[in-house]
């Protein structure tokens, strides 16, 4: 039988002892955040579904970035958004079936409503807590799809050129398509009647032929993609890590200036205004999604903030860098002053 005294000695050593390593813990914690080296650790979720896997750096609140395409992945975010590493935590996902996550051979199993699950099943799994959650282009729709169903899980939400209604975006295309020089737009339609699809060299590849690619976006999209700082590495006939898969079933097959895969299933204009957490919405005064789409965006969801980049595209981030990181980080963690006004950058 162990004495009394010794019992006590015993509980007192193993207190200190605690009390140490959470000291130790918390001194390696704040080495850490003060540290200049910002490492990074990738891996896989297991969803059950599918693996999805993920690329997370940086220091502060958690922060999920999703990818537009559909069918990118989260390579073209870097180096761009690297900087909000210095107040972020990020957390770059590639969606189902996109990028370095798992390839379905049922391809109806590409939706925003699947992609919203494997979401919260990362967060979850990450013990991320409350996020901020960033969503760019086609990421932009999967973010507000994820914020209708789990708002409570969201602290920021930033909507970055996106749209929430396909019937808008269509229309939207639909001018822009009126615009072009008339040999471009015969040039395109030709190339559409004839079938994208499934033809001569490029069918093994299962993409669009490449006199589509550089018309649709080499031409046609480009004055929508880029502004001020048009990306020098930018190679429409190039595009050939496009999980097109993806693409077909939720873009669709009829080429790049209609929608009409699954997400003719997004209009969410009715819906938005349940969203009451803070939610910023980006989009370049030139924007392939169309600056009226986030103007009416704003309008919906209650005390979210607009913010207008000058001489900007569809790639924002690229075109006004140090805006859009300035943007994104003074509305996590700056006061807000804008009180849900639209506030363009100078």
């Amino acid at each position: 039988m162990i004495p009394t005294w010794k019992k006590t000695h015993n509980l007192i050593a193993v207190a200190l002892f605690f009390l140490i390593s959470i000291a130790d813990r918390a001194t390696a914690v704040e080495t850490f955040n003060n540290s200049p080296v910002i490492p990074i650790q990738e891996g896989f979720v297991d969803t059950h579904d599918v693996l999805i896997y993920y690329k997370e750096f940086g220091n502060g609140p958690p922060m999920i970035i999703l990818h537009g395409g559909p069918g990118a992945s989260h390579d073209y975010f870097l180096p761009h958004l690297v900087p909000l590493a210095r107040r972020n935590r990020l957390v770059f996902i590639d969606e189902r079936g996109s990028g370095k996550s798992e390839k379905l051979e049922n391809q109806a199993l590409y939706t925003v409503e699947n992609m919203v699950e494997d979401v919260e099943v990362v967060r979850a799994s990450l013990r991320l807590g409350k996020i901020n959650l960033l969503g760019h282009s086609c990421g932009g729709v999967l973010a507000q799809a994820y914020a209708l169903k789990y708002q409570q899980n969201l602290e920021h939400l930033i909507l970055c050129s996106t749209f929430h209604s396909t019937r808008e975006l269509n229309e939207v295309f639909k001018t822009m398509k009126a615009k072009m020089a008339p040999e471009l737009r015969k040039r395109i339609q030709r190339l559409e009647t004839a079938g994208l699809f499934g033809k001569g060299k490029d069918f093994e590849k299962n993409r669009y032929p490449t006199a589509y690619m550089v018309a649709a976006w080499g031409e046609g999209y480009f004055p929508y993609l880029f502004q001020k700082r048009p990306d020098a590495n930018f190679d429409p006939a190039g595009m050939g890590s496009m999980a097109w898969d993806v693409y077909r079933e939720m873009w669709g097959s009829h080429g790049e200036f209609v929608v009409d895969g699954n997400l003719t299933s997004v209009e969410y204009a009715g819906r938005l205004g349940s969203i009451h957490v803070p939610t910023l919405i980006t989009v370049g005064d030139h924007d392939e999604c169309d600056p009226s789409l986030a103007k009416e965006m704003h309008s919906l969801i209650p005390g979210s903030e607009l913010v207008i980049l000058p001489e900007s595209g569809h790639m924002t981030f690229v075109d006004q860098p140090a805006m859009f990181i300035s943007a994104v980080d003074n509305f996590i963690s700056g006061p807000k002053q804008n009180n849900g006004k639209q506030a363009a950058q100078p």
